[in-house]
């Protein structure tokens, strides 16, 4: 089965392809019941219909008709495959019969896509689209026609060094040129006040100063703001709200926005052995509020842009004082970090209000130390924000990353899908147990819903208040053991993803997939295994398992369902290890929970804990694909024998006459062995006579470029030669076949490590398997 295949179709991976019929069964199974989704997967594809017409919505358990539905033509009535209820088709679909179908029923239409017009724009909780764009406040003075746009809120730390700033303010110049003229824009800066500045007023660069200590709640920031409260009728007659000027569309305040960026300045020279001051947390808070105040419908962004962390006010990371260092692992695993607990207390708040009004928090850190991405983490990750870690604004890094964001389509949009929301129906014999990703539950209930929680649960409907096409929520499913499940039937999984593009108005995606129950011991059971979904499942399992356990419980977690994993599916003789064997279908998995156990999502060390939160949250949000290359990294060899090719992710591959190309998602590695380097010293790759020379070194170098034009944010290019520090970086992620303290032959590459190598693990692995 070509799972890769199915994915383009489907946009979807099943950990398990045909499931069993009860609960036992599939607790045996040891690999969950899942479905790794990327909604939005097919996006840009000619072969998605887009209906520009309302869903038919079964009255009964709400799901959207679908070609699986069985249909009366005669009659007009549509039977919905999930609760089995008749449903009337209205008189608009008066012209349906077998030969003339509406593209929602054809057979080869998994996936449909509804397009809303402005008008039937919605809010709440984004399972709704029957209010009107009336909801728009007319004190958001700004739209220039009647399709506002998103909103965005620019929050810069004046902290940050001035050479760095103006690289900064260039960019975020440049990002405002670019935005339609209907978008809504606000600026935030900070030190160790909070300025909200002013854009409707001409005359001067007008602000309102908070005092950065203070924690203040979102009616309190409001009304320092002197926002307007409700219109209240007065001896009979309405009063007058007066428009604020915070928040306007660019057409209304290009001059002044951007007069107001050029005049941003540097705080100045910090005081000797100390850190500069800085209110992160209160800056986002009032950002935040004003984005609930003026009560912006449309989808926005708070957009962060930071060098240190915060040293004052709710959100502290660390002291000011330098003799106080900032934390590292081992003090958050002992205690010892005084402000971490507080400080996620307190942006734990700001996700809920995040997810409440439909904001997204993204987080661009320019800095050589932490800046408490850690404890920013969990509002960044739930409101599918963007998060980069960099060392300068003034690199190619920051700017690709910050242009990707405010990429625009043919029309003129911005490719945003905000303000999202995303609901599985399923058939009565499967419950739902939650979902791991960049969602929120929307605790929205109902007898389907399984009280086994995994992630995000007690709900069938998941708020992202931003989506990508690349966004992947797990989701986690069990029997029903109350229906009686035949083998060979089907059942069937529906998701809606509702969402707002640009200012086009309301979206809703429709996906329904159906599968069949098949008996126990099934060969299609093993057929159906998805050997890399099932690795990415257990990833962000595991990741999720890590926020509340010590390392060394997840590490033995993860091996207690591995040597489960194989005892349930090897083939072996009792007590005898030698005998043991895996099907293909199967025989990677231990592999990759290897890599696993290696990788920096479970060993953090030589990773501080921003860089560890930047790698769970990047881990929770990707699909399959890059999934796997953060677990088990890619490595290409490149030779003078031919094209590029795979290679064992081995010290044994290291050749001094190759070059090798390693993609651990995150930072990708051209690493030259010893004789290519000498060679490009050498300077042979200019001399014409070496020709195959100059294009064995340009391969490679290519190929990182298309790596780098497809990923975002932008991953870490380091060039090295064999036995140069920087190997380091591809010799950590190898397999350590041949150690110091192998036999080896001389001159042969070794790995200074303790670690057990693929061979011993897998060997340690068939010793427990088999003891039954």
């Amino acid at each position: 089965m070509d799972f890769i295949e199915l994915e383009g179709i489907e946009g979807l991976r099943w950990s398990w392809n045909s499931w069993p019929t009860s609960k036992s069964e599939a607790t045996s199974l040891v690999i969950p019941l899942s479905i790794m989704c990327t909604p939005l997967a097919l996006m840009e594809s000619s072969e998605l219909p887009v209906l520009e017409y309302e869903p038919l919505i079964c009255i009964k358990c709400g799901a959207i008709l679908n070609p699986y539905a069985r249909v009366d033509y005669q009659s007009k009535i549509w039977h919905c495959p999930f609760c089995h209820n008749r449903n009337g088709f209205p008189k608009s679909y008066a012209w349906i019969g077998e030969n003339n179908l509406p593209a929602e029923l054809f057979p080869t239409y998994s996936a449909v896509e509804y397009q809303y017009q402005f008008s039937n724009l919605g809010g709440g909780n984004g399972l709704s689209s029957s209010s009107s764009s009336s909801s728009i406040p007319s004190m958001l003075a700004g739209a220039v026609d009647s399709k506002p746009g998103p909103a965005f809120v620019f929050v810069v730390d004046l902290c940050t060094p001035e050479d760095e700033l103006r690289a900064l303010k260039n960019e975020l110049l440049h990002v405002i040129s670019l935005l339609p003229e209907n978008t809504l824009v606000g600026l935030v800066t900070f030190d160790s006040m909070v300025r909200v500045h002013d854009l409707g007023f001409a005359d001067c660069n007008r602000v309102v100063l908070f005092q950065g200590s203070r924690d203040l709640s979102s009616t309190q920031i409001q009304q320092l703001l002197q926002f307007p409260t409700m219109k209240q009728p007065y001896l009979g007659k309405t009063t007058v709200v007066q428009k604020q000027g915070f928040l306007l569309a660019v057409s209304n305040c290009e001059f002044v926005v951007t007069t107001a960026i050029e005049e941003i300045c540097s705080s100045g020279i910090v005081a000797r052995g100390h850190r500069s001051l800085r209110a992160t947390g209160t800056a986002i808070s009032v950002a935040v509020a004003l984005i609930e105040g003026c009560t912006v419908k449309t989808g926005s962004r708070v957009m962060v842009f930071t060098s240190g962390p915060a040293t004052i006010g709710p959100g502290i990371v660390v002291e000011s004082d330098c003799s106080y260092s900032i934390r590292n692992h081992q003090e958050l695993i002992n205690g010892y970090a005084p402000f971490f607990e507080k400080s996620c207390s307190f942006y734990k708040k700001i996700t809920q209000r995040l997810c409440d009004a439909s904001v997204v928090l993204d987080l661009f850190a320019c800095s050589l130390d932490q800046v408490g991405a850690a404890e920013l983490k969990a509002p960044v990750e739930r409101s599918g924000g963007f998060m980069m870690l960099g060392e300068v604004f003034d690199s190619e890094h920051f700017k690709k990353c910050l242009r990707h964001l405010f990429k625009c389509d043919s029309n003129g949009n911005l490719k945003m899908c905000l303000d999202a929301s995303i609901e599985v129906v399923t058939t009565n014999d499967v419950k739902i147990c939650g979902a791991l990703g960049p969602c929120v539950s929307l605790r929205k209930r109902n007898s389907l819903v399984s009280d086994n929680e995994i992630g995000e649960a007690s709900t069938n409907a998941w708020k992202l208040c931003s989506l990508t096409n690349k966004t992947c929520i797990a989701f986690f499913f069990e029997v029903n053991d109350s229906q009686k499940v035949e083998p060979g039937s089907a059942f069937f999984v529906q998701f809606i993803t509702r969402y707002r593009y640009g200012a086009t108005g309301i979206r809703r995606r429709v996906t329904t997939v159906a599968r069949r129950w098949v008996g126990k011991n099934s060969p299609e059971i093993s057929a159906g295994f998805d050997q890399e979904a099932a690795a990415a499942v257990m990833g962000r399992l595991a990741i999720d398992r890590a926020e509340s356990h010590f390392v060394r419980d997840v590490i033995r977690w993860l091996d207690d369902n591995l040597i489960r994993f194989a005892s349930q599916f090897g083939d072996y003789i009792q007590e005898d290890p030698s005998s043991f064997r895996l099907s293909s279908n199967f025989s990677l998995y231990p592999q990759f929970m290897y890599y696993l156990r290696r990788s920096q999502f479970i060993n953090v060390f030589n990773s501080s804990p921003d860089e560890t939160a930047f790698f769970t949250l990047m881990l929770n949000r990707e699909g399959v694909v890059g999934s796997m290359i953060m677990i088990q990294p890619t490595l290409f060899q490149y030779s003078f024998e031919g094209p590029p090719i795979p290679v064992l992710l081995d010290i044994c591959s290291v050749s001094p006459d190759v070059i090798l190309l390693f993609d651990s998602y995150f930072y990708v590695v051209i690493h030259y062995g010893s004789k290519v380097a000498q060679w490009r010293k050498l300077g042979y790759h200019k001399d014409p006579n070496h020709e195959n020379f100059r294009k064995l070194l340009e391969a490679p170098e290519l190929d990182v470029d298309q790596l780098i034009a497809e990923r975002m944010p932008v991953p870490k290019v380091i060039r090295c030669d064999q036995h140069s520090s920087q190997a380091r970086f591809l010799l950590a992620k190898l397999n350590p076949s041949v150690t110091h303290n192998s036999k080896y032959a001389d001159g042969s590459e070794i790995i200074f490590t303790d670690d057990v190598s693929l061979q011993v693990f897998m060997d340690h692995l068939q010793e427990l398997a088999v003891r039954g």
